[in-house]
C-alpha cells in the first residue's frame, strides 16, 4: 500500500491507464505506480478476485481511481469488452500496458500443443487485440507499453523455446505497431525484464541460484524497478522513444 502513496511527481495527472494482467507481480506494481503518478487505472485479472479487489481498494483509499475487470487475455472478446468498459467509465485511454503473460516450460517431446496455443494467445495475440481496441479510445500522443522478456534475446536453458519465441514476436510487433501509430504521436515500446522476484519466479525458488549465476548483478529485480521504467515510458519525457525494446535485466543478457 505504501507504494501507492509514494511521491513521484504525479506526471500522469488526468490520464487514464489500462493494464492487461494487473492484479499481482509486475502488473500490480505497474498499477500502483501509475496510480501514484496520478492516473486512473483499470486493470484485468483472470483469477484471485480478492487480490484484484484489494489492489483497487488500496488505490482508492489513497485518493486514486481504480477498476479491476475479470477478463482472460486468451479471449479476444473479453479483452475488447474490458477495454471498452474502462473507456466508458473513465472517458478514454491514454496509456495501455500489455503485461498479461503465461509461461510453459517442458522438454520438446513433452510440450503440449494446447500450451503452445495458449502461450501465443496470451503473450502475442492479446497484445495485438488490446492495442487495436485501445487505439480507438486514444487521443494523439498516447502510450502503448508491452512487457516482453529478456528471453527474447537469450534463452539459456532447454524447454523454454516457445516462451522465448512469444517474447521475440513482441519485438517485431512493437516495431510494426510503432509505425502504425506514429502518425498520431502514439509511442509503442517493449520493456524486457530479466529475472524478477514474483510468485511465478521467486528469488528463493529452485532455479534462483542458477539464474543468478547468469547475471552481471547477482540478484533478482524488484517489481517496483520494472514499474518505475514503465512509468517513465508512460510519462511526458519519453515522447521521442518508440519502436524500442528496452532491457531491464541486471545484466542477464550482457
Amino acid at each position: 500500500m505504501s507504494n501507492t502513496t509514494q511521491n513521484t511527481g504525479n506526471s500522469l495527472n488526468g490520464k487514464v491507464a489500462f493494464v492487461q494482467g494487473g492484479s499481482r507481480g509486475i502488473g500490480a506494481a505497474i498499477v500502483r505506480r501509475l496510480a501514484a503518478e496520478g492516473a486512473a487505472v483499470a486493470f484485468t485479472y483472470v483469477s484471485s478476485p480478492e487480490k484484484a479487489q484489494q489492489l483497487a481498494s488500496d488505490i482508492e483509499v489513497s485518493g486514486g481511481r481504480a477498476l479491476g475487470i475479470q477478463a482472460d487475455s486468451a479471449d479476444p472478446v473479453a479483452v475488447r469488452a474490458a477495454i471498452n468498459r474502462a473507456a466508458e467509465k473513465f472517458g478514454r485511454i491514454d496509456v495501455l500496458v500489455n503485461n498479461a503473460g503465461v509461461l510453459a516450460i517442458a522438454p520438446l517431446d513433452e510440450f503440449k500443443l494446447e500450451d503452445f496455443d495458449r502461450t501465443l494467445a496470451v503473450n502475442v495475440r492479446s497484445v495485438f487485440v488490446a492495442t487495436q481496441e485501445a487505439a480507438k479510445h486514444m487521443q494523439d500522443g498516447g502510450r502503448v507499453i508491452n512487457i516482453g522478456s529478456t528471453n527474447a534475446d537469450r534463452m539459456p536453458f532447454a524447454g523454454g523455446g516457445v516462451y522465448a519465441m512469444s517474447k521475440s514476436a513482441i519485438v517485431g510487433l512493437t516495431k510494426g505497431l510503432a509505425r502504425d501509430l506514429g502518425p498520431r504521436g502514439i509511442t509503442v515500446n517493449n520493456v524486457q525484464p530479466g529475472p524478477v522476484d514474483t510468485d511465478m519466479n521467486p528469488d528463493a525458488g529452485d532455479f534462483a541460484a542458477t539464474i543468478k549465476g547468469f547475471m552481471a548483478l547477482p540478484r533478482y529485480g524488484k517489481t517496483e524497478e520494472i514499474a518505475s521504467f514503465v512509468a517513465y515510458l508512460a510519462g511526458p519525457e519519453a515522447g521521442y522513444i518508440t519502436g524500442a525494446s528496452l532491457t531491464v535485466d541486471g545484466g542477464f543478457g550482457a
